[in-house]
């Protein structure tokens, strides 16, 4: 059984960060954060009250009893699942592929990470099988494995997975007696949410799933870092909830009080936000759908895109075309992607995917325009695909397709 690896090459050792909006903040937002500028009171470690309450709320209307008792918010996904993987222990199953924060995390704690396959039909959770046999192949060696991470509306690939493939993951994970954390970042981004059934692992199995959410996925700008977790309302969860209290606090983990008070308000979904959001998710599901549309005209491979700001390409098909160019490998492929569409567009090994593999992650956000005024127009256009920039984005986009065949 072998472990993740890491890949050294690109601009930083570990990356890229999450697909960005590439919008506006809202000014309703901001003024939030403007009026708490002033204050000079810090916020506790894990959130104040009113951050605690808001996050309660938030999950209530979604059908997840929550407490502020078990609600943790840290400055950002990374220190809070940092936080959250050193107080649980043990050994890490992964799915491939997966976040690419997700494996440094687990590497900085030194704690083993495996990473299991996942499904044809959907990225996010492995394929409950293979997850079984890992668990047995990694404890048969000597392992401890305790955790299992999810993203069910998933970053990379963009896909949600089914409710039966999820129900049977973590049917699997629990009577292995792992604890499973949900990353649940793009749970408000779903391009279809009257068409695309997202149940929630913390639904079926509450006693044994901690749910994570970087608010950056759909509630805050990315410069503002804050995230929350909801902790199983048990007496274990509680001692989960004080452990990973104690690390944040150990480690200066604290959200600054003007994103706290701005976070708490976003999470409260009054109708700027709740609108906002729409709206943004709505322009991010058309582009990405026409982003699909070109790379599947290319002949290369994708699943539709179905939640985020993003979508996954498995370029094989057109191994040929890239060999001729120097493109053998994902590394490759990516610095040769990146500079002709000019944005980042990382591989697939940054995300646990094999390096002979010819897969990259495509951010929907560089197509919206190249000034904020640009984007503000194709947010607020009723055909944001006509638009000119916009075009001309689709166009160099499916060329750069095109020229492979």
């Amino acid at each position: 059984m072998q472990r993740t690896v890491s890949e050294g090459r690109g601009p930083v050792r570990y990356g890229p960060h999450a697909p960005e909006s590439g919008l506006p903040v809202l000014p309703e937002l901001a003024a939030v954060l403007a009026a708490a500028a002033a204050r000079p009171d810090p916020e506790p470690p894990g959130g104040g009250p009113a951050l605690r309450a808001a996050t309660t709320g938030y999950w209530q209307r979604r059908g997840l009893h929550t407490e502020p008792e078990c609600v943790v918010a840290a400055p950002g996904a990374q220190p809070l699942l940092f936080a959250l993987m050193a107080a649980i222990g043990g050994d890490v199953l992964l799915p491939r592929p997966c976040p690419a924060w997700w494996v440094p995390q687990a590497r900085m704690l030194g704690h083993p990470a495996y990473h299991v396959p996942t499904p044809a039909e959907c990225g996010g959770v492995p394929d409950p099988f293979a997850l079984f046999e890992t668990v047995r192949r990694v404890r048969d060696e000597g392992g401890d494995p305790r955790l299992l991470l999810l993203s069910v509306p998933d970053d990379p690939t963009g896909t949600v997975a089914p409710p039966e493939v999820v129900h049977e993951v973590c049917e699997a994970a629990v009577s292995e007696g792992l604890h499973v954390i949900s990353d649940e970042t793009w749970g408000d981004t779903l391009h279809r949410p009257q068409e695309t059934v997202f149940l929630r692992p913390a639904e079926m199995f509450p006693g044994h799933v901690t749910v994570l959410a970087d608010l950056a996925g759909a509630c805050t700008p990315t410069g503002w870092p804050v995230a929350v977790a909801r902790l199983p309302v048990t007496g274990e969860g509680a001692g989960l909830r004080a452990r990973t209290l104690d690390l944040l606090t150990a480690t200066g983990a604290v959200v600054p009080r003007p994103v706290a008070e701005a976070a708490a308000y976003a999470l409260g979904e009054p109708e700027p936000v709740a609108a906002g959001v729409v709206a943004a998710t709505a322009l991010h599901a058309r582009v990405a759908a026409a982003a699909h549309r070109a790379v599947l005209a290319s002949g290369a491979l994708a699943r539709p895109p179905q939640a985020g700001r993003h979508l996954y390409a498995d370029l094989a098909p057109l191994r040929t075309g890239l060999a001729a160019r120097g493109v053998t490998d994902s590394m490759e492929l990516e610095d040769y992607l990146s500079e002709r569409l000019g944005a980042p567009v990382p591989g697939g090994h940054r995300f646990g995917d094999e390096m002979d593999t010819l897969r990259v992650r495509i951010a929907t956000a560089p197509l919206l325009g190249a000034t904020p005024e640009q984007r503000m127009e194709s947010l607020t256009a009723v055909e944001p695909l006509e638009l000119p920039h916009v075009t001309r984005a689709l166009s160099t986009f499916g060329s750069a397709f095109d020229e492979l065949r």
